[in-house]
């Protein structure tokens, strides 16, 4: 095990750029392939689509940075940190402890990706500063947790192919089938895994259990980089400090926002996409950090883990565009039917999945550059549209357990390094890499 996380740790920390170098290479990549295969593939063919693909892109990618920060807000609120800190209290073992971390990691992640990043982190530090624990392990728990993220509820793949018009809706833009997340979520290839999952990875954990002579303690002391709006908001007693404290403006939003949902879903049944799951968090967020000010406090801290997002979402549209506009993403599709059938498609296109995730570590901006050619390939099959989309969202939950971008909050959080952490997450990708293959070799409707 040590050997192996040596070796992915030795790839991604010195021999791995930024993944904006890598959509920067990947979009160069694409343009040659497209000028040497697609059947459009002039210059100005190229370069309009490349144009078109990085700003139909940008309203997807507000929504998934909104996903993230407002999952990371509501877990930085003052009733998240208490109801933490009294589950940190209830483990009396460090077995005990990095199975509870695990489990409510998970659960979180699944519920919004954001929040689970955030909640693992704070968690592994409240447990540790109640237990002599060695840190790496702990907090490769809570990390590990991120392995259903995209099984769940806020799988940017799973909610733009759900939500009716959204640019990376690539299933309706090319079949025009919405799909539902209950096709998705619920299905026996997605959540008979996660089950398996949550009840095998806490004893993976604890049969990994570092020995006395070698557990290594986290210097948990200091400050955690989250931080919460301050009462003082240094206006005084003025009326503008009156008003950012004024309860009752964030009350009006919640109820608001409440009832609206409430209505719609008496009048046209319970549904979910993108623009609902912000919704619910926003106002989630809002209600329990109670004070406006106290919110936007919460925002700032959380806005600043969403660069990387910001600047890479245009460039993976741009290749999207690309893609779509030559005609490459037909050739690629027709590639895979060479290996494929219905019944392997989800298969290999989970394969190809982890492999795309090294280098594009984003489920939208990664389904932006394999959904072209997936969705395609499954029409021509007759496959199943939304395990082919699933399978995809899998496999870049997989490949995080061995692809350190988004172990990254977690780690800040923590305060731990990347090495000790990725020890453990190698173990994870191994099950996990397993169990969600067997599941759609074997569970995909045929």
């Amino acid at each position: 095990m040590a050997a192996l996380a040596r070796f992915f740790v030795r790839i991604f920390e010195y021999a791995v750029p930024d993944p904006y170098i890598f959509a920067v290479g990947l979009t160069i990549l694409t343009a040659i392939l497209a000028l040497a295969f697609a059947p459009h593939h002039t210059f100005g063919d190229l370069l309009g689509g490349w144009y078109k693909g990085i700003f139909d892109i940008l309203a997807f990618a507000l929504e998934m940075i909104l996903i993230l920060v407002t999952g990371f807000a509501l877990a930085s609120s003052a009733p998240v940190a208490r109801g933490l800190r009294a589950l940190a209290a209830l483990p009396r073992t460090p077995k005990a402890a990095v199975a509870l971390t695990f489990l409510v990691s998970a659960l979180a992640c699944w519920l919004n990706w954001g929040f689970g990043l955030v909640v693992a982190g704070l968690l592994s530090r409240a447990i540790a500063q109640r237990m002599r624990i060695d840190f790496g392990w702990l907090v490769a728990s809570a990390y590990a947790g991120f392995v259903i993220w995209a099984s769940g509820w806020s799988s940017s793949i799973a909610l733009a192919q759900a939500t009716p018009g959204s640019k990376l809706n690539i299933v309706q833009s090319l079949t025009g089938q919405v799909l539902s997340m209950n096709a998705m979520i619920f299905a026996p290839y997605n959540i008979v895994p996660v089950i398996v999952l949550v009840v095998v990875l806490p004893f993976v954990f604890m049969a990994l259990q570092p020995r006395d002579e070698d557990v290594q303690i986290g210097n948990v002391g200091g400050n955690v980089i989250l931080r919460q709006a301050q009462d003082d908001t240094g206006r005084g007693a003025t009326l503008a400090g009156a008003l950012e404290n004024a309860w009752i403006l964030n009350l009006v939003l919640v109820v608001a926002g409440f009832a609206y949902l409430a209505s719609t879903w008496a009048k046209s049944g319970f549904a979910i996409d993108i623009n609902s799951v912000i919704f619910i968090f926003f106002l989630l967020g809002l209600l329990l950090h109670w004070r406006p000010i106290a919110y936007v406090g919460a925002v700032n801290n959380a806005a600043r883990i969403t660069g990387p997002l910001i600047i890479q979402y245009p460039l993976y549209g741009g290749i999207m565009g690309i893609m779509t506009a030559t005609g490459l993403a037909g050739v690629i599709a027709q590639w895979f039917l060479t290996f494929s059938t219905a019944a392997t498609l989800p298969f290999w296109s989970y394969i190809a999945s982890i492999i795309i995730s090294l280098f594009v570590p984003s489920g939208g901006g990664h389904w932006a550059v394999q959904g072209p050619f997936v969705v395609p390939a499954a029409a021509k099959l007759g496959a199943s549209q939304a395990a082919s989309a699933m399978a995809v969202a899998i496999g870049e939950q997989v490949a995080n357990m061995i692809q350190p971008f988004w172990a990254l909050p977690v780690l800040a959080i923590a305060g731990i390094g990347l090495q000790r952490v990725m020890a453990f997450t190698t173990v994870v990708f191994v099950v996990a890499l397993v169990v969600f293959g067997v599941s759609l070799v074997t569970l995909v409707p045929r």
